[in-house]
């Protein structure tokens, strides 16, 4: 090694590329997605509504100072509500139809519940690789 090369332990590390948000907001992102999963597992005892609180919370937390993470928190959120009156309606269908329309509702609940963990993995993906994500059929009620 020579007297003037840089020590390799005290070279910063090099800057974030001007073309994306920098990796500190690129995992709190697919945190604020993935956070929703946690959300439905922490509250399974109580019917799995949490799904709406992991996205809630950060974007909460990081809406001031990371806008990428703020982005992706807020669709997140708005994702996982639609999703959950989805359930609530497909729920209500049943118990007004006195549990006939289960027969109906179960396996629309099942695609429902399938195609969300699908889109949630895929945005925690995307998110992580610093691009912005946007879910289908989401009704965008935080905006």
């Amino acid at each position: 090694m020579s007297p003037n090369a840089p020590d390799p332990v005290s070279v910063p590390p090099p800057p974030p590329s001007a073309g994306g948000p920098p990796q500190e907001e690129r995992q709190w992102a697919m945190f604020a997605h993935l956070s929703a999963l946690a959300g439905g597992l922490l509250t399974s005892a109580i019917g799995g509504w949490g799904f709406f609180l992991g996205p809630l919370v950060i974007w909460l937390m990081k809406k001031d100072s990371m806008p990428f993470v703020a982005d992706q928190a807020k669709e997140s959120l708005n994702f996982n509500i639609t999703v959950s009156a989805i359930f609530l309606v497909l729920l209500v269908l049943s118990l007004v139809t006195l549990g006939i329309g289960f027969i109906i509702t179960l396996p629309i609940m099942l695609i429902v519940g399938i195609a969300a963990l699908v889109l949630i993995i895929m945005a925690a993906i995307k998110a992580n690789d610093g691009i912005a994500y946007r879910y289908p059929f989401t009704i965008r009620l935080v905006k």
